[in-house]
């Protein structure tokens, strides 16, 4: 593996963005609709990675299959029309793209969010124009935790495997990056309840903020070499 990445591939909900605030108050108007009440911000942040059939699961947890199908549709039809409301980067990561894209880095998104969700979010933000790789979760007919995504950013990017180090929220996230040959790490302000162990996920660190990633490559590289 090489010691020095040349792109950075970030995970989207809950690595890159924080999209957690948008996501509950689509969830609530869910809620609302179906005459049930809302859920309070902390009881649905940190299922936000796992998609909208978990924070749907969530809220209507007494639902059969079908019924979840159905709810899970009005979801994302709601989110979609509000999809960049209180979204943002999260602290620290415009400083962190700004010094990747000085050091003449490439970066992007690997996300299991379905393209017609992650291209509208990337460009109201202004960030697509900037990235040379976006994988969404259907981009292909497999996803995370498969490397497939992975490797198609790879070649986005026109970098091999091991020159990227891809950060998530999730063991999915390390467990995809780990199999397509890449440094991982995991982003500890990400959407990570307290029942998860991240030690037992293999990454090769944990970054607390953004721009802990300078510290902590110095140190993989002096470990490595």
């Amino acid at each position: 593996m090489s010691h020095e990445p040349g792109a950075v591939l970030f995970d989207l909900d809950g690595t890159l963005l924080d999209t957690a605030p948008d996501m509950h108050a689509a969830l609530n108007r869910l809620l609302a609709e179906n005459d049930r009440a809302p859920l309070p911000f902390d009881a649905v942040r940190n299922h936000v990675s796992h998609g909208s059939h978990a924070l749907v699961t969530l809220a209507f947890p007494d639902a059969p299959d079908e019924q979840t199908e159905a709810l899970k549709k009005r979801y994302l039809e709601i989110y979609a029309r509000d999809l960049c409301i209180a979204t943002a980067l999260f602290p620290g990561m415009d400083a962190l793209l700004n010094e990747i894209e000085a050091r003449g880095w490439r970066w992007g998104v690997v996300t299991n969010k379905p393209a017609w969700l992650t291209e509208p979010l990337l460009e109201a933000l202004g960030l697509a124009p900037r990235m040379s790789a976006i994988v969404s979760g259907d981009s292909l007919n497999r996803r995370k935790p498969d490397p497939d995504p992975m490797w198609l950013a790879a070649r986005q990017t026109g970098l091999e495997p091991a020159h990227h180090c891809y950060w998530g929220d999730a063991e999915r996230d390390i467990a995809a990056g780990r199999a397509a040959g890449m440094s991982t790490l995991i982003a500890a302000w990400g959407y990570i309840d307290a029942g998860q162990n991240t030690d037992g996920w293999g990454a090769d660190g944990v970054l607390d903020h953004p721009g802990d990633f300078w510290g902590w490559r110095e140190t993989f590289t002096r470990a490595a070499g």
